[in-house]
């Protein structure tokens, strides 16, 4: 199984294939974020890479990225936890002033993905 390491906190194994965003909230216990719901809408649920970073995305991440101008963020609704990686949730309910993290996301990415590279 592969190891999340998020800053912060102890790192933790997580079932193969599952999305970041809900590895984020169950196996670690952070609060991020997920406006939208994990539907790559929002970027409320982005993270930094300080290891392991996948070298594809969806291109529906590449777009919403590209669209918002942000750059040196991935969003968590839209990786799959296939390797281990270290990551910063930056977008967390604490001090956002939201009064929740937003509907939980589905085990699926959505919307369906077709995979690009990051570059």
């Amino acid at each position: 199984m592969p190891v999340l390491t998020v800053e912060g906190f102890e790192p933790v194994e997580v079932p193969e294939g599952k999305r970041l965003v809900l590895a984020l909230i169950d196996e670690v216990g952070v609060d991020q974020l997920h406006a939208c719901g994990g539907n790559c809408r929002c970027t409320t649920c982005r993270v930094e890479f300080i290891e392991g970073e996948p070298e594809e995305m969806t291109l529906a991440e590449k777009e919403k990225l590209a669209e918002k101008g942000l750059e040196g963020v991935r969003l968590s609704c839209q990786i799959l936890a296939d390797h281990d990686m270290t990551v910063r949730a930056i977008s967390r309910l604490a001090g956002s002033g939201r009064p929740d993290p937003g509907s939980r996301p589905a085990d699926e990415i959505h919307p369906d993905p077709v995979w690009v590279d990051r570059a």
